[in-house]
C-alpha cells in the first residue's frame, strides 16, 4: 500500500480555522494552536448568542405591551389575561407592533380585555 502523508489536510483544517479567526489580534491570528481556542469560543458564544437575542426580543416585546396597556388602564399581566379569556390569540410581537404603530387597534384589543376581566 501507498503511504499516506497528513501534511495537505492538516494545512486545510489549520488554514480554515485561521480564515475564521481574521481580524483577530496578536497571535490569536496568526499560531494555530490560539487562534483555534478563540475560535471555539467565539462559536460557543455565538450559539448562546443567538439565544439570548430571543430572550431579550421577547422582554422588549413585554416592555412595550405593559406600556402601552398601562395607558390603557391595565397592566400587562391583566391584559394578556383578558384577551385570553376573550379568545383572541395573538402573539406578543404582534402586540408589541400594535402598541407601537397601531394605537387605536391596541386600544380596542384593551377595551375587549377589560370587558372579559370585569
Amino acid at each position: 500500500m501507498a503511504r499516506v502523508k497528513g501534511a495537505l489536510n492538516a494545512k486545510k483544517k489549520h488554514n480554515r480555522v485561521l480564515k475564521l479567526a481574521k481580524g483577530y489580534r496578536g497571535a490569536r491570528s496568526k499560531q494555530y494552536r490560539i487562534a483555534k481556542q478563540s475560535v471555539m469560543r467565539a462559536l460557543n458564544s455565538a450559539f448562546a448568542g443567538r439565544k439570548q437575542k430571543k430572550r431579550d426580543m421577547r422582554s422588549l416585546w413585554i416592555v412595550r405591551i405593559n406600556a402601552a396597556a398601562r395607558i390603557n388602564g391595565l397592566s400587562y399581566s391583566n391584559m394578556m389575561h383578558g384577551l385570553k379569556l376573550a379568545g383572541v390569540d395573538i402573539n406578543r410581537k404582534m402586540l408589541a407592533e400594535l402598541a407601537v404603530n397601531d394605537a387605536e387597534g391596541f386600544k380596542t384589543l384593551a377595551e375587549l380585555a377589560k370587558k372579559q376581566i370585569a
